[in-house]
């Protein structure tokens, strides 16, 4: 299989140098069995993918956004179907202290805080097809912001349930709240931003 043939979409966003390196990744990947690390890659890619140019690679910043939806755009788009941008977080438990970003985050497959690296993800769904295609993903790098809201979150879970119940009905003296102003959180506030950036580069397409 040609792969710097499928890679065409994107041969205008990066450098061809970049496209070569990454065929040669797309290969080792595609062949390796087992752990997938860089040199694990240098081994599979075949030839032109030494471990130095699977390393430059990974030392590349390449505007993925950008890559996923022309890929997505060019090769899978049809325009009599219905889509959805829908997102999601994706877990994954890492041993060790130094790795970047690590953290303590909520595993859904293990029902619990587990020290790992979080991702999110937005993707549009195709309603025929009942698929995804992921177009933006970023690590989740938490702030302290973020994480002072977290702890708060839990402080107030403590105190609801050791402080004794009210009576039913509404308290005297409340007042009416404005429904339409909603306060977002850190956390919201992040996932505001990516979906914004992702409907302005869809946008600029049409």
């Amino acid at each position: 299989m040609d792969i710097l043939a499928l890679l065409k979409p994107i041969e205008a966003i990066i450098s061809k140098t970049t496209l070569r390196q990454m065929s040669q990744v797309i290969m080792g990947m595609l062949a390796i069995t087992g752990r997938v690390t860089m040199l694990g890659l240098s081994r599979w890619a075949g030839k032109g993918g030494s471990y130095r140019t699977i390393q430059r690679f990974y030392y590349t910043a390449i505007p993925w956004a950008q890559v996923f939806w022309q890929f997505f755009y060019h090769c899978f788009f049809q325009k009599e179907e219905v889509y959805i941008l829908a997102g999601d977080e994706c877990v994954v438990s890492k041993a060790g202290k130094k790795t970047y970003g690590l953290d303590r985050f909520f595993s859904g497959l293990q029902q619990k805080v587990i020290p790992s690296l979080s991702f999110f993800v937005l993707s549009l769904v195709s309603i025929q097809q009942r698929h995804s295609y992921p177009l933006s993903m970023e690590q989740i790098i938490r702030s302290p912001e973020e994480k002072a809201a977290s702890q708060a979150k839990k402080t107030a879970k403590k105190v609801k349930a050791t402080a004794p119940k009210r009576k039913p009905g509404r308290p005297k003296g409340s007042k009416n709240k404005k429904k339409t102003e909603v306060n977002l959180n850190p956390e919201l506030l992040r996932i505001q931003k990516m979906v914004k950036a992702l409907l302005l580069l869809i946008s600029q397409k049409h």
